[in-house]
C-alpha cells in the first residue's frame, strides 16, 4: 500500500520527481479525500484524537483508499515517530532492531507508530510478536490489511487493536481528488465530460490508480478535448480487484448465490460477470451453481439440477468464452426457478434425529433374512411387501422401533412440490387408515 493523496509538490532530491500520487499527498487528516465514516468528529479515529486516546489499529480496506496516508498522518497529529515496514519484506532480525530502537525513543519520552502493510502476511508466530511492545507501549501499531482481519489475524492481536473498515472511493470523492489535481497544478484535464465521467469509472473506487492515470493523461501533448472513446484507446482500464482465493472472492460469491435465491436474475448475471471478469475459474463457479440448484430450488423445480449439470458439461466441451454463456443460462434459469430449501431443511433435520437416535437397529420386520438363524431370530417377519398391499402402499413402520415418528420434509407450495404434497398428503392419509 501507499499514500493517495497531498498537499504540497514533492521531488527526490534528485532533479527526479515523485509520482504524481506522492506529491499530492495531503498535509493533515481534514483533507484526505472519503472515510469521513472512520475520519469523521464522531467516527472512531476522530474521537480517539480528541480525547487523546489512540490506540492500536487495524485498517481494513482495498487499496488505494488512504491506509497508508492516515497512518502517516496520526503519528504527525499525535507527534510520534513513523516507521513504515511491510509484512512481504522484514524479516525477524529487521522487526527486532525496530522493537530495539522504538524502545530507545520511549525511554527518551517519544511514541512510535509503526505502520505494518500487508500485515496478514506475517505468520502466527510473528503475529504474536507484537504483542509484548503493543501492551507496554512501546509501539502503536496500525496495520493495513486488503484480507479479512477475522480469518487472517491472530485472537490475540485483534483484541488489542481496533479494526476501521476503509471504504472504496465513490465517484464524487474520485471527482474531488482530480479537482484537487487540476487546483494544485493549475491545469485543467484535457477531457469533455463523458471521458471524465469514463476516467472515474476506470479507477474503480482507487484514488491511487486515479492518481496514476491522471498522471499519465498530463504526458500526452493534447491539443482538444478527448472524448470517451480516445481515452479508452489510450488508456487501460484499471484491474479489477480480485483475489481468487482471498475476502472478495467469498463476497462475490455470496452475492451471487443471494442474488439467484432472490429471484433476481439481472443481478446474478452481473455477479457471474464480475468473478468471470476478475478470473476465476469457471468450473468452480458451475460446481457453486449446481449447489445453488440442489440447495434452494430442489424438488420445486427438479430440472434445475440438471440444467446446471448440463451447462457445466457444456462448458467442458466449449471452453472459455463461449462456454461461459451456458453457466449464465443456468443462472438465469435457478433464479426465475420457483424456490425450495425443503429438501435441505429436511436433510439437516434427518441428520440431527440420526444423532439423536444413536446406533439403533432398523426393525426386524424389513431387515433380509438370507440365513435360517436369521429368521430363528425374526428377521423379516412380518414384512408386508407394497406391491401386494391395496393402493401399493403397506404402510409399515420404517424407523427404529421405539421412536416416535418424526416428519422431516414438509414441501412448499411452489412448482413441482406443489404435486409433491399432494402425494405426501395422500400417503399420510393412507398410513393413517391403515393404523385404524
Amino acid at each position: 500500500m501507499s499514500d493517495l493523496l497531498s498537499g504540497g509538490m514533492r521531488s527526490s532530491g534528485r532533479g527526479v520527481p515523485h509520482p504524481l500520487a506522492d506529491r499530492l499527498r495531503p498535509d493533515s487528516l481534514s483533507e484526505v479525500v472519503g472515510q469521513r465514516n472512520v475520519l469523521g468528529a464522531d467516527a472512531p479515529l476522530g474521537v480517539m484524537l480528541s480525547s487523546g486516546s489512540l490506540g492500536s489499529i487495524v485498517f481494513w480496506g482495498p487499496p488505494g483508499v488512504g491506509k497508508t496516508t492516515i497512518a502517516r498522518l496520526l503519528a504527525k497529529e499525535t507527534d510520534m515517530h513513523f516507521v513504515q515496514i511491510s509484512a512481504i519484506f522484514t524479516g525477524v532480525q529487521e522487526l527486532r532492531k525496530i522493537f530495539k530502537e522504538a524502545e530507545l525513543r520511549c525511554r527518551n519520552g517519544q511514541g512510535t507508530l509503526l505502520f505494518v502493510d500487508e500485515i496478514h502476511r506475517f505468520n502466527r508466530a510473528q503475529q504474536d510478536g507484537f504483542l509484548p511492545y503493543m501492551e507496554n507501549g512501546t509501539i502503536l501499531l496500525v496495520g493495513a490489511t486488503t484480507e479479512n482481519p477475522s480469518f487472517e489475524l491472530n485472537a490475540a492481536l485483534l483484541s488489542r487493536a481496533q479494526v476501521l473498515v476503509l471504504e472504496r472511493l465513490g465517484l464524487s470523492e474520485l471527482e474531488l481528488l482530480a479537482q484537487r489535481v487540476e487546483r494544485q497544478l493549475e491545469i485543467s484535464l484535457p477531457l469533455d465530460g463523458t471521458a471524465r465521467e469514463a476516467l472515474l469509472a476506470m479507477a474503480d473506487g482507487d484514488g491511487r490508480a486515479l492518481l496514476n492515470l491522471i498522471e499519465q493523461i498530463l504526458a500526452w501533448d493534447v491539443k482538444e478535448l478527448l472524448d470517451t472513446g480516445s481515452l479508452s484507446n489510450r488508456l487501460m482500464r484499471k484491474a479489477h480487484n480480485y483475489d481468487k482465493s482471498g475476502d472478495e472472492h467469498f463476497n462475490l460469491i455470496s452475492a451471487l448465490h443471494k442474488s439467484v435465491r432472490g429471484s433476481d436474475a439481472d443481478a446474478a448475471l452481473y455477479w457471474l460477470a464480475r468473478m468471470l471478469v476478475g478470473g476465476e475459474d469457471p468450473r468452480y463457479l458451475a460446481r457453486r451453481i449446481t449447489r445453488m440448484s440442489v440447495e434452494d430450488i430442489g424438488l420445486a423445480d427438479p430440472q434445475a439440477q440438471a440444467i446446471c449439470l448440463q451447462a457445466w458439461q457444456t462448458y467442458e466441451r466449449l471452453g472459455s468464452p463461449e462456454g461461459e454463456l451456458a453457466l449464465a443460462q443456468a443462472v438465469v434459469y435457478l433464479a426465475l426457478s420457483p424456490k425450495s430449501n425443503s429438501t435441505y431443511v429436511a436433510y439437516r433435520n434427518a441428520v440431527k434425529e440420526a444423532e439423536r437416535t444413536g446406533s439403533r437397529p432398523p426393525p426386524k420386520h424389513i431387515l433380509n433374512a438370507p440365513t435360517r438363524l436369521m429368521r430363528e431370530h425374526g428377521y423379516s417377519r412380518g414384512y408386508e411387501y407394497d406391491h401386494d398391499s391395496e393402493d401399493g402402499f403397506s404402510g409399515q413402520n420404517y424407523f427404529p422401533d421405539g421412536i416416535a415418528r418424526p416428519v422431516l420434509y414438509v414441501p412448499v407450495e411452489r412448482g413441482f412440490e406443489r404435486e409433491l404434497k399432494k402425494r405426501l398428503d395422500f400417503f399420510l392419509k393412507l398410513r393413517r387408515r391403515k393404523r385404524v
